[in-house]
């Protein structure tokens, strides 16, 4: 899909790797609908971007019903959906509470399936359209103190992988984004738990986990969707690990391939 004149709706659009995205997106020429839950910081990359700011707490199950039927009702198709949003909270399992738990599943595993539910249907209908989900490679090995986040990510890849199966001969891309440490303020929460700094500190060590631009991951992104590329790994040398996670999947398409959706 050409990004030109695309119309682009990131989530997580005020910081991080969502604001990286869409300035990368803005620059090759696409129409940004940023979401975001601060005002503030969100009109700010949205007006440099000239991009629309659509100020939104996904975590609020309100706010985000119909969110992409609202969107389109005001700015029209929405032609990519970047589902970005996410949230860490490193600590142990045993300090973890009931809000916790809600707030970190809801945010990297429903909020995505969700939006993904409103979307779908309405690119189909249209017969173009693309969805990135972007995951985290503790998705397939995650460290102590990082039990919700990884088993969200594991679950968000999950999904991901049988909808792409499920979704097969439509004209709707997907692309699965699996990456390591970003430096974002996420990261400096796995300094809560001094384990998981420590195994973090290991394995960039050993340069199997080495820290990867948040501005490196926006030009991967966008050039998946350009490209209709459906999986996104980085760092590149940690890309045995999705591999071998998402096997047995691929197994099963394989042996299923013949059958009818």
């Amino acid at each position: 899909m050409d990004l030109r004149g695309a119309r682009v709706l990131v989530t997580g659009a005020s910081r991080g790797i969502g604001e990286a995205i869409a300035r990368e997106a803005g620059r090759r020429g696409a129409k940004v609908v940023g979401v975001a839950r601060s005002a503030a910081a969100l009109n700010a990359v949205m007006q440099s971007v000239n991009g629309v700011a659509f100020p939104c707490d996904l975590s609020v199950e309100l706010e985000r019903t119909n969110l992409i039927g609202r969107l389109e009702a005001i700015h029209g198709p929405i032609d990519v959906v970047v589902n970005n949003a996410g949230v860490d909270d490193t600590k142990m399992f045993a300090e973890v509470s009931a809000p916790d738990v809600q707030r970190v599943v809801t945010l990297n595993q429903v909020v995505p399936i969700e939006l993904m539910r409103q979307a779908i249907p309405l690119m189909r209908a249209r017969g173009v359209g693309h969805v990135v989900n972007i995951s985290s490679l503790a998705a397939a090995g995650g460290f102590a103190g990082m039990t919700l986040y990884a088993s969200s990510k594991a679950g968000l890849s999950g999904f991901h992988r049988v909808l792409h199966h499920e979704l097969k001969g439509s004209p709707i891309g997907l692309t699965l984004v699996e990456i390591g440490p970003i430096p974002t303020d996420m990261l400096e929460s796995v300094k809560n738990v001094r384990a998981a700094e420590r195994m973090f500190t290991r394995l960039r060590r050993l340069q199997l986990l080495p820290e990867v631009p948040r501005e490196r991951v926006a030009r991967a992104v966008c050039d998946a969707i350009e490209n209709g590329t459906t999986n996104v790994c980085l760092p590149k040398r940690a890309k045995l690990y999705p591999v071998l996670v998402g096997l047995p999947q691929r197994i099963v398409n394989l042996i299923t391939s013949d059958i009818k959706r």
